[in-house]
This record gives structure tokens, sequence and C-alpha cells, in this order.
């Protein structure tokens, strides 16, 4: 499979500037996924600047009706 960095770049709401995996959601999701956490497309652009990425979160937001 063929990945669409470019295409990935123009919904990603990552504002971790220096992350190596902006575009590449395949590994953004692994290295998220491994530390317990949730990738910035699963957050509104408030909740990700928070750099709060754990489930714990995501779960808080959600239960809030803010996701």
């Amino acid at each position: 499979m063929e990945c669409n960095k470019e295409k990935n770049l123009d919904r990603c709401n990552c504002t971790y500037e220096p992350c190596s995996r902006k575009g590449l959601c395949c590994q953004c999701i692994e290295y998220h996924l491994n530390m317990r956490q949730l990738p910035a497309c699963c957050f509104t652009k408030e909740a990700e600047a928070t750099y709060d990425r754990s489930f714990e979160h995501f779960a808080r937001l959600v239960q809030a009706g803010s996701i």
C-alpha cells in the first residue's frame, strides 16, 4: 500500500512541530497506541493543543460531549 503523505498532511491537525510522523498515519497511530494514546486527529483543535492525548483524556471529552 502506498502512503498518501501529502494528502494526509492537508488533514493533519498535529501541532507538535518536531513530529517526524506527520502525514504518516500508520506510523502515527502505531506510536500513539503503544503509548496508550490517540493521535491528534481524534481530538478537537482545543483538546489537541493540550498535548494530552491519553485514552483517559479522550474519554473525559466524550463524556462531557466535547467530542
